[in-house]
């Protein structure tokens, strides 16, 4: 089932986990999948470049019927059928804010485009989002350049094409540069939630773990054993090295902070000294 968004509540919620069972299906192809996320995508960018039409489709006044003829008329020939179905029926549901219904496609083209990459390469599409948003933090130029409200977006996506192409899976350049054009935040904040969908997806958690050196492969596959057992789902392992930590490791999984590094407990016995 699909992972929901945590910024819908209510009936937006609900209305986002009945159109995940339309996605989160084995029927499509790899290749369909691909399609139908890049189409949900372009269907949440008209709505969100259109207030007018995003109120339409989302009064609460409006025979569902209605809107849906509305979608089909608007959608029809320009998308793929099944696109225009998903959403000739999310316009027909009830949505708590106007932009929730934008915010729920794009995020059901997310799952679709995690399909695509297949079972096979779903921890290749992970890893592969992590390096990604690592890499942008960590190279100011490149942070800044993709955070320059007067480069275009398509200009941006160019740049990150340019670097991507021929080195990562076409799921991992799509979401990347979905992450430019897309609802959230930041360009880091948009690569964090779809690692999380990634791993949601394939029905892993997702840990965050900070250490001061690298692990072993061995240690590795005790911590990723143990976090599994512990959640009672399988976990996949985002690893950050950060010497500034001295030792031991800090792990974050959903809203859980297991922090056992020697900087912490420095920091830990300075405040009781000091109080």
């Amino acid at each position: 089932m699909v992972q929901q968004l945590s910024s819908l509540r209510g009936s937006s919620a609900e209305a986002l986990q009945a159109l995940g069972e339309r996605v989160d299906g084995d029927g499509p192809t790899l290749e369909e999948f691909a399609s139908l996320g890049d189409d949900l995508f372009r269907a949440a960018a008209l709505l969100r470049s259109e207030p007018a039409l995003r109120r339409a489709v989302t009064d609460v006044s409006t025979p569902a019927q209605a809107k849906a003829s509305l979608a089909h008329g608007l959608l029809d020939g320009k998308l793929g059928a099944a696109a225009v179905d998903l959403v000739a029926q999310a316009v027909g549901m009830r949505w708590v804010a106007a932009r929730d219904l934008a915010d729920a496609l794009e995020h059901l083209g997310v799952v679709a485009v995690v399909r695509s990459a297949g079972r096979r390469e779903s921890t290749r599409l992970s890893d592969e989002l992590f390096v990604v948003g690592q890499v942008v933090e960590e190279d100011a130029d490149l942070r800044i350049a993709l955070s320059d409200p007067v480069r275009s977006v398509e200009d941006k996506r160019t740049l990150l094409r340019s670097l991507l192409e021929g080195r990562a899976l076409p799921a991992t350049v799509a979401l990347v540069e979905q992450a430019l054009a897309g609802s959230h935040r930041s360009f880091h904040a948009a690569i964090t939630e779809y690692q999380k969908v990634a791993a949601a997806t394939q029905g892993e958690g997702v840990a965050l773990v900070r250490v001061a050196r690298e692990l072993g492969e061995a240690e590795r596959t005790r911590l990723e054993q143990a976090l599994s057992t512990q959640y009672g789902r399988p976990v996949h392992l985002n690893i950050e090295v950060d010497p500034a930590l001295l030792g031991g490791m800090r792990v974050e999984i959903g809203d859980d902070v297991i922090d056992g590094t020697v900087a912490s407990r420095l920091d830990d016995a300075r405040r009781r000294l000091a109080g």
